[in-house]
């Protein structure tokens, strides 16, 4: 897609955003992150050419590639994947912004070692399956908020910025809606916490409208 074209692309995202913050308040600021893991980092650059600063990867050897080639850019990277405890140092390593898919207190425990050992410490939300699939990762519903506060109690090396969860896999946008509202919900109770992340390419502006103040597009944003 040539430049001219894609700017008026994403400008189109960027205005159903727009309407869906309006929908919620006047003061509702929503974070971008765009999901590059289909796209290879020249793409990432003509995103961030027309303004784009937040990426995310789902794998760890494709998030420390494109960081180490695009090192020069002033990115933001988060990482949203699920995070096998043999492939912590790595991510460490990268030092990304943001560690969006924290799923149980074991991975936390085991975070919480590598960084003390390193004098690092690693923001991140902790995921929820708030659709109650066995499908997705992530701590259930009615486990969230003890499990947080453990974090927060167990992990100092660990700066807990709020949740992340998925919508439910569905057609039905009211079960849809449920699990986004069941998060934000959640979200609302934690102490200090400023992040909400929910919504994808296909179900972003229900999430917003429930609350979400980051989303995470990747077709929509990476758009041939």
């Amino acid at each position: 897609m040539e430049t001219v074209a894609y700017k008026q692309h994403i400008d189109t995202v960027i205005e159903s955003i727009e309407k869906a913050r309006l929908y919620v308040s006047a003061h509702h600021i929503v974070k971008i992150v765009a999901v590059s893991k289909y796209s290879d980092a020249k793409t990432v650059q003509s995103l961030y050419e027309i303004g784009q600063r937040a990426f995310g990867e789902n794998k760890v050897q494709d998030l420390k590639a494109k960081s180490e080639i695009l090192d020069e850019l002033p990115l933001e990277w988060h990482f949203i994947g699920n995070l096998q405890k043999n492939k912590i140092n790595q991510l460490l390593a990268i030092e990304p912004f943001l560690f969006q898919s924290l799923d149980s207190i074991e991975l936390a425990q085991a975070l919480q070692k590598r960084l003390e050992a390193k004098n690092q410490t690693l923001n991140s939300l902790l995921q929820i399956n708030s659709a109650d699939e066995e499908s997705k990762s992530g701590v259930k519903t009615e486990m969230a908020q003890d499990i947080y506060a453990q974090i927060q109690e167990s992990c100092p090396n660990i700066t807990l910025r709020g949740v992340m969860s998925i919508g439910a896999h569905t057609q039905k946008r009211a079960l849809v809606q449920k699990s986004f509202e069941m998060t934000h919900f959640i979200f609302e109770s934690l102490p200090k916490a400023d992040i909400c992340s929910m919504g994808m390419s296909g179900d972003y502006d229900l999430a917003i409208k429930c609350g979400s103040n980051m989303v995470r597009l990747g077709t929509v944003m990476f758009a041939k």
